[in-house]
């Protein structure tokens, strides 16, 4: 008798011959590194436990019985499935599984390797794999599985929506994304099948998003073979060129290099420190980008060779560095001490650079075995290797703040594009180590600002922060940081944040708060106005608002699906009308508009903020007759009555709003004037003195010389209290000599003002 699950793979399994779609192609072998018997389901757990043994020996038999239970599975879900290269798909899951291996990863991990595949591509679902394999590998694969079934408006956001998932899965459980890792080196080493368009699309994200993640969580080995594989796909001839030049400098130096290792190995036994010693060269893209970011040749770029020191403790570590400072001269400013300063990722190592004995720049690296192995496999060393507990635990407590970091970022992002959009700023792999008042070391990308650090302090300090002192001389929120910088925040609490911060801050974090502060300035504004305008409506259906009671806001808020705040925003962005949601809450039929009581203009002070703005296309300011756009998603616009913008509006009543300015305003407003003068010397020096006399600030000047003429044009942006002070201002202008003609720019003529 079959079980429901069998009856569900038998159905789930594709016509003969039949191919999956992949998500990557061939180039390489697609089982590289697999025993041969890997390629072909075996029958059964005794030959898959014989197949697996050998790509992870670690693993206890029980492991071994469960990982075969996963691979049997996995194969029957995809047979009759084949890759873009014609091996059979499940060759793919298997070298997932092996690259993890390679790393030593857990049952589990390698457990939701095998399956990761199975919910996008067959008809098994969640629930199955929970029920056969436990909810842990289950909840491994929903991290992985795309949204395919959901239907989203373009590519990219589809891209965004499946990133995001994969990276808040990834918070919950790190091994989500190394798992995904996995999955798409082993497809950048099989993407010659696909076509050139999408293998450029896959090498390009490859590059801006999975090799930058695999770094900050210092998987190196991972992350420097995906930057490689990316460079060949995006670039072949380049590639081939320089790895051709590589390899023909590695016969040249060969010799060389086994001379300067023996030195340093032997300079080491001399004064009894035990070493490994080994020469390593840069991957090819980094000295592809080296040569881009500094604009080299090939044979301009001396340290494409360096060595490795593996030593036995930290106190050797430092010994070690005098001993080779001592054997070559060290170069000024190349030494990085990232031991007693780790990088942001675990990293810890010594860096120096030497003047080789054939006069070429040698660099060296200087670090413990428990450096080296987590240098290599990075937060994946929590499952690899145990020796070293202190090192291991800060790895994961800098790796779980990031993770944190990320649900942050998620909760104060708008949309999915956004979120990505703050994740790509934050993957930088160069950083910056600043110091706070306290003395306590903070890593911030490299182009990080005051005000980036404010937020990576406290969300709250950031909001408040109003400038710094760094290094003990004040200085703006805008001031990038430097190695080194010890940074005091100055706070109010009264500031807020700004939308001129978006454009220096250089974190994800930073912009993701900056903009969700924003956001909620903005919605309370725009909820203010809302009520304004409600209040205005349902008075001019002859009700006082005061009389709508609690009951009504909550029949119309479980009709609506929004709460009363998110409907008077709606209201003040012009997404409802006030006289709609006023009928609803008094749930009377809809009246025509002879039927509306005139209610009372709206007073205007031009200082409510962002929620009713001031119209650029005819600057009003107090005094002017005035009226009120309705716009949507923008609030209330305020015009002139005579604004060519408003026209074809006036005979709708519902898209404006009778306004008019309130009697006590203090504020200045902006007002562009045109003065036609005669070409004399002084006479800009005059009118500026002239309008300064009348109490008027300037904002902006510019002087168009009119051809053919002895005039000239004045354009002028200036600040009056209202109309009568610009009257005022403008007789004072016409009473020079100099002035032939003066007038207000409004309207079309605007466009040519400043």
């Amino acid at each position: 008798m079959k079980t429901e699950l069998e009856r569900r793979l038998a159905s789930a399994r594709p016509a003969p011959g039949a191919a999956a779609e992949t998500k990557a192609a061939p180039g390489r072998a697609a089982g590289r590194g697999l025993p041969p018997a890997a390629a072909a389901a075996p029958g059964s757990i005794a030959q898959a436990q014989d197949t697996l043994a050998r790509l992870a020996p670690y693993l206890k038999a029980a492991d071994l019985e469960d990982l075969a239970r996963a691979y049997l599975f996995s194969a029957q879900a995809h047979a009759g499935q084949f890759r873009k290269d014609g091996e059979p798909y499940i060759t793919h899951p298997l070298a997932v599984a092996g690259i993890l291996a390679a790393l030593q990863m857990d049952v589990q991990t390698l457990m939701a390797a095998l399956l990761h595949d199975v919910v996008e591509d067959t008809g098994i679902s969640l629930e199955d794999i929970a029920a056969a394999f436990g909810p842990p590998v289950a909840d491994l694969v929903e991290g992985v599985t795309k949204l395919d079934k959901i239907h989203f408006e373009t590519k990219q956001q589809a891209q965004a929506e499946n990133f995001r998932k994969m990276l808040l899965a990834m918070a919950r459980d790190v091994r989500v994304i190394l798992v995904k890792l996995a999955d798409r080196l082993h497809n950048m080493r099989t993407l010659e099948a696909m076509h050139t368009g999408k293998r450029q699309r896959i090498a390009q994200e490859t590059l801006e998003i999975y090799a930058p993640i695999a770094n900050r969580l210092g998987l190196n080995s991972i992350f420097r073979e995906m930057e490689d594989l990316a460079f060949m796909h995006l670039h072949p001839t380049r590639y081939r060129v320089l790895d051709k030049a590589v390899q023909a400098a590695t016969g040249s130096r060969e010799e060389a290099l086994e001379k300067v290792r023996a030195a340093i190995e032997a300079r080491l036994g001399e004064v009894g420190i035990a070493a490994e010693v080994s020469a390593r060269s840069k991957h090819l893209y980094s000295v592809y980008r080296k040569m881009q970011e500094k604009n080299l040749t090939f044979s301009e770029v001396y340290d494409i060779y360096g060595f490795r020191v593996l030593v036995e403790d930290v106190p050797a570590c430092y010994l070690a560095l005098g001993v080779l400072h001592s054997l070559y001269k060290p170069i000024p400013g190349k030494f990085k001490d990232y031991i007693a300063i780790p990088k942001a990722n675990g990293y810890q190592s010594l860096h120096t650079t030497l003047f080789g004995p054939f006069g070429a720049p040698v660099e060296v690296q200087v670090r413990t075995q428990d450096m080296h192995r987590i240098a290599e496999a990075g937060v994946a060393s929590h499952w690899l290797y145990k020796s070293d507990e202190t090192a291991l635990s800060e790895v994961q407590r800098r790796t779980h703040q990031w993770l944190q970091s990320l649900l942050d970022i998620q909760a104060d992002s708008r949309d999915s594009a956004e979120f990505l959009e703050h994740i790509k700023v934050d993957l930088f792999p160069d950083e910056v180590y600043v110091f706070t008042p306290k003395g306590e070391i903070m890593a911030l990308p490299r182009g990080a600002t005051v005000v980036d650090f404010a937020y990576n302090v406290h969300t709250d300090i950031g909001n408040h922060c109003v400038a710094a002192r760094v290094n003990g001389e004040p200085m703006p929120l805008s001031t990038p940081l430097g190695n080194g910088d010890r940074i005091e925040i100055i706070t109010s609490e009264s500031a807020r944040p700004t939308p001129t911060w978006i454009h220096f801050a250089a974190t994800g974090k930073a912009r993701a708060h900056i903009r969700n502060a924003l956001k909620k300035a903005h919605m309370h504004e725009s909820e203010a106005l809302g009520l304004l305008l409600l209040n205005r409506a349902l008075r001019g259906l002859g009700v006082p608002p005061g009389e709508i009671t609690d009951a009504q806001w909550e029949q119309l808020v479980k009709e609506g699906g929004k709460s009363q705040e998110e409907i008077l925003a709606d209201i003040g962005l012009g997404k409802k009308l006030g006289l709609v949601v006023a009928r609803q809450l008094l749930a009377r039929e809809a009246e025509g508009p002879a039927e509306r009581r005139q209610a009372g203009p709206m007073l205007i002070r031009g200082s409510e903020g962002v929620a009713v703005r001031l119209g650029k296309c005819c600057r009003p300011i107090p005094g002017d007759p005035v009226i009120g756009q309705i716009k949507k998603d923008q609030g209330l616009v305020i015009h002139t009555h005579d604004c060519s913008q408003v026209r074809h509006y006036r005979d709708d009543p519902d898209k404006w709003v009778d306004v008019e300015w309130a009697p006590d305003i203090e504020k200045a407003f902006d007002v562009g004037i045109k003065i036609i003068v005669a070409n004399r010397r002084g006479v800009l020096a005059l009118v500026a003195s002239t309008i300064s006399h009348e109490g008027s600030d300037i904002d902006n000047v510019q002087m168009d010389e009119l051809d053919g003429s002895s005039h000239t044009a004045l354009y002028f942006t200036v600040k009056v209290q209202n109309r009568v002070h610009l009257s005022r201002l403008m007789r004072s202008l016409r009473a020079l000599p100099e002035v032939v003609r003066i007038y207000r720019i409004k309207g079309k003529e605007s466009r040519t003002a400043p």
